[in-house]
């Protein structure tokens, strides 16, 4: 990719109370050598050979959830050309089996692209999860596991603060910010090859003929490299791409707070967007219009709507 984009902030102190304190701010950063002192990353500097067969000792033999692209996708994770499906397959497997591939592969000048997606490492290496903590979550948050070759997951959301700490591989993450919705071109909202939807636009290749108000979301992108032993912190609802960009990549990441994308949560935020667009949609446009006026009022507006009230009055308005 050509484009020039803006460098996301580093911090070099990597204090316990100065790493705390930057992830109030609602914006991403990268904590150089966050995780150096895993045993994981450090067989990961090492020796790649050494870290897979670590793993292998370590697998519990529980299946998790793996995915397969042909090499003609270069492992961008998408839809299949006709939009009623998706460009990947699915299986479930000991994370050994997906090990083997990866070793196999990496030997070969062109293969397809294979992928073990958010693992609770609880199910699938529990005795490495002593080794391998990470403080700055709530002790019951469980790290998952990403394995696989040269994978992209195109820019998607999550409904919860990430703490993503790269293990082997280098990965390169391009951000952008949620205002940045409308000129991202979003996928469906209820049919995508990712938990949450994602963007219709190809990253690297972007057609901006077909996509022109990308161009503004590109002036707002911010990018990182890292490396084993780095991790980024995205705040929730921050639109993000990810690419790995060697043979084997490993990441382990920690997701909390916030909401999932589940559309059977009916109170998540989530859940009441699918509703609401489902309450609204046949409204005519003054009604809308109107409907849009009353939830920024009483939802969005960064003043107390019932500030006017007697607080013991506010109700549901209670803040």
């Amino acid at each position: 990719m050509s484009t020039e984009f803006l460098a996301i902030k580093e911090y070099s102190d990597l204090s316990q109370e100065t790493i705390a304190e930057r992830m109030q701010h609602y914006q991403p950063c990268i904590f150089r050598g966050l995780v150096n002192t895993w045993p994981m990353v450090e067989l990961a500097k090492r020796s790649t050979h050494e870290l897979l067969q670590h793993l292998v000792n370590h697998d519990s033999g529980m299946n998790v959830d793996a995915i397969m692209l042909r090499p003609e996708h270069l492992g961008r994770v998408f839809y299949n050309e006709a939009l009623d499906g998706f460009n990947f397959i699915k299986n479930r497997l000991p994370l050994t089996k997906v090990l083997e591939q990866l070793f196999r592969y990496a030997q070969l000048p062109s293969s397809p692209s294979v992928a073990v997606q958010s693992a609770l490492m609880s199910v699938c290496l529990p005795s490495l999860l002593a080794d391998h903590a990470m403080p700055l979550v709530p002790q019951e948050i469980i790290p998952r596991i990403w394995v696989g070759n040269k994978i992209t997951t195109p820019t998607h959301i999550d409904g919860s603060d990430n703490i993503a700490c790269v293990v082997s591989g280098r990965r390169q993450f391009i951000l952008f910010p949620p205002e940045q919705i409308a000129n991202l071109y979003i996928g469906p909202l209820d049919f995508a090859p990712t938990p949450s939807p994602i963007s219709m636009v190809n990253l690297r290749d972007p057609d901006l003929l077909r996509y022109p108000r990308f161009a503004e979301a590109l002036k707002h992108a911010q990018t990182a490299i890292l490396e084993p032993g780095d991790a980024i912190f995205i705040p929730n609802l921050w639109w993000h791409h990810v690419e790995s960009l060697d043979q084997i990549n490993i990441l382990a990441n920690y997701w909390w707070g916030g909401s999932n994308f589940s559309t059977e949560n009916k109170t998540s935020p989530y859940g009441l967007l699918m509703q609401a667009l489902l309450g609204f949609k046949d409204l005519p446009p003054a009604q809308r219009e109107a409907w849009g006026s009353i939830f920024q009022h009483y939802v969005f507006s960064s003043t107390h709507p019932a500030s006017h009230l007697p607080e013991r009055l506010h109700g549901v308005l209670q803040r």
